[in-house]
């Protein structure tokens, strides 16, 4: 009563395999059986044969019982083939309904699988088939897809041919579409008249042909389809008439009168230039603002510059440079990042010296110095500044009436 209720449950579809016994662990149930025929076909040749060369042990996956995964070990023979001409001297019984070649399934989980590929694909379907205890990747449910074969699609009644270029200008061939559908029929390796003509008399049923104006593709329907109606699309239609008015227009191009002067002149148009102003706001405005806040309230309450550079961290340059003004206006272009950009070119000499001005303490009071002899080139002003910078920073500034602290 037990071997034939494991009979019926896991190999029912299968009649010439015997269950031996089963073998349940904690994830998975393994089922031993063994094929029972006397005889087999060849493959190749279809030779019928009953001696055993060998046998071995095949491990398929079929569909899980109970949340657990279920392997059948299927032994099964090895035959010798006695037709002398046959490529094959040895082949494998398979058996029917459970078992086909280069197979690691079952033919039952094989078309399940395939049918949970066509639905959900690669990935969904993987972890879908994970919670049933199949475990299959997204790269198998793509093969499986790939190796169905294509869906037999009916003759179509209003057929579209046209060629298409495979190398422009040497290899043509034809793309056959269903017109109601906008679906591809099938490909041709060519564009010959006997190749179309062959495909039009093993496909009967077209009632209209919609075509160019070749005339290979003409006389490819005439043979092929005799009854069918010859329509020509409207794309060659309007191609055909654009390439005829343009070949009128150049046979008669001397006739045609060239096109008047324009009367109006056309005025052009100046836009006002935007003078560039320095950005009031930003991380490095707003960092010297609150310098200059922080130097003016040391100094309101007595404190050198000395002291002040040595207690904010700055730059005795720096420090010289902030009491002189009451609001940091002129520094806020000292950095590249919230200064406008120049429209005018500038040198390689006067580029180098605008950086370094720009890294030192004293910037501000250098580019303010350029900029006030404009007479000059950028180079020499930027030099005279570091030089004035040099000996204002040996001397002591006379506007501090200060003293150390």
């Amino acid at each position: 009563m037990t071997h034939a209720l494991h009979q019926d449950l896991w190999l029912n579809q299968a009649a010439d395999v015997a269950v031996n016994s089963l073998t349940i662990h904690a994830d998975r149930v393994i089922v031993h059986a063994a094929t029972t025929s006397d005889e087999a076909g060849c493959p190749s040749c279809g030779t019928v044969s009953a001696r055993v060369h060998s046998s071995y042990v095949r491990r398929l996956d079929d569909s899980a019982a109970g949340g657990r995964r279920v392997v059948v070990e299927l032994r099964v023979r090895r035959f010798r083939c006695h037709e002398r001409m046959c490529p094959r001297s040895t082949f494998v019984e398979q058996a029917a309904g459970l078992t086909f070649r280069h197979g690691r399934r079952s033919q039952g989980l094989q078309t399940a699988l395939q049918q949970l590929a066509l639905a959900l694909a690669g990935r969904a379907g993987s972890r879908l088939a994970e919670t049933f205890a199949v475990p299959v990747s997204r790269s198998t449910l793509l093969r499986l897809i790939r190796a169905l074969p294509d869906p037999a699609s009916p003759v179509p009644r209003v057929l579209g041919i046209d060629e298409f270029a495979l190398r422009k200008g040497h290899v043509y061939a034809t793309v056959l579409v269903d017109i109601e559908t906008c679906r591809a029929v099938d490909l041709l390796p060519d564009r010959t008249v006997e190749t179309v003509r062959s495909w039009l008399a093993g496909h009967p049923g077209v009632k209209v042909v919609c075509r160019d104006r070749s005339a290979s593709y003409a006389e490819a329907v005439r043979l092929g389809a005799p009854d069918a109606i010859h329509v020509a699309d409207r794309f060659h239609l309007w191609q055909n008439l654009s390439d005829a008015v343009e070949k009128t227009v150049l046979q008669h191009r001397a006739l045609l009168r060239e096109p008047a002067p324009p009367t109006l002149s056309t005025e052009e148009v100046v836009l006002p230039s935007v003078a560039a102003e320095p950005r009031r706001t930003g991380r490095l405005s707003d960092r010297v603002r609150e310098q200059h806040a922080a130097v003016h309230a040391l100094m309101e309450d007595g404190f050198s510059l000395r002291v002040i550079a040595r207690r904010l961290g700055l730059a005795r340059g720096t420090v010289h440079r902030l009491p002189a003004r009451t609001i940091p206006t002129s520094c806020w272009s000292a950095a590249g990042r919230d200064a406008p950009a120049s429209s005018t070119p500038t040198s390689p000499v006067s580029t180098s010296v605008s950086v370094r001005a720009t890294r030192s303490p004293g910037a501000c009071s250098r580019r303010s110095s350029s900029a006030d002899s404009p007479g000059r080139s950028r180079s020499s002003a930027s030099m005279s500044a570091d030089s004035a910078q040099r000996s204002r920073t040996r001397t002591r500034p006379a506007a501090s009436p200060l003293s150390e602290t």
